[in-house]
């Protein structure tokens, strides 16, 4: 186990994340690392998938050779469907987020805050395409996950007392899960809950800006 490795610490997430799905939970997964949950659905359970650009029933990424050109998510990245999909316009894609009936919507971020505020679709200078789907994703899912790496490429915290780029939404991040730990936001603030095998708390501690809550019981994770 190479912990520096970018496939490990992608799966590392990827796999966590997909422990708190739950049996018929309908479920969003982001552009990136967040379409990797598909891959580790827990045996036994049913999981419906959408994509905001109409499709409800995204199964698992397809490999090279069975790549079906006509099947992309909104990132424009290859999919699959599953036995009962179906496909539907933008107005009834954007009622279902909208209208609350999303279990979970998983995304990446740039920055989250103890607070559950989320900085993820801009910095400033840079030409971006818009916020996109995010903004109706984050206030229409009943849990909204963050998927990301601990740190950016500089090795500076990516969760902080206060995000500092443009918000994407205010306090509706439920739960953080990155290389390192499970940050879970509650009514009492972020409180860690599990740290990735091979680190202890104080290197997590050491690598996060927000103040955390120590939880009694802290566990480990890994793929």
């Amino acid at each position: 186990m190479d912990r520096n490795d970018k496939n490990y610490k992608r799966a590392l997430i990827a796999n966590r994340i997909a422990q708190e799905l739950h049996d018929e939970d309908f479920v969003n997964l982001g552009i990136g690392l967040p379409t990797l949950v598909a891959n580790y659905i827990p045996a036994g359970i049913t999981v419906h998938f959408q994509s905001e650009n109409g499709i409800m029933g995204v199964g698992s990424a397809p490999t090279p050779e069975n790549q079906d050109e006509d099947l992309i998510n909104a990132g424009g990245g290859h999919i699959t469907a599953l036995p009962g999909a179906c496909y539907f316009d933008s107005a009834t894609s954007f009622a279902i987020i909208r209208g609350g009936h999303l279990n979970m919507t998983v995304l990446g971020a740039l920055q989250v805050d103890g607070k559950g505020n989320l900085a993820n679709w801009m910095i400033p200078g840079k030409m971006v395409p818009g916020m996109g789907g995010a903004m109706d994703l984050v206030t229409g899912a009943k849990n909204v996950v963050v998927a990301m790496e601990h740190c950016d490429k500089h090795g500076n915290s990516k969760i902080l007392k206060d995000c500092t780029l443009p918000l994407t939404a205010k306090g509706k991040v439920t739960l953080i899960v990155t290389d390192m730990a499970l940050i879970r936001i509650t009514e009492k603030g972020a409180v860690l809950e599990e740290i990735a095998a091979g680190l202890t708390v104080e290197e997590v501690l050491e690598h996060t800006e927000a103040d955390l809550i120590v939880a009694d019981n802290i566990k480990e994770f890994d793929v």
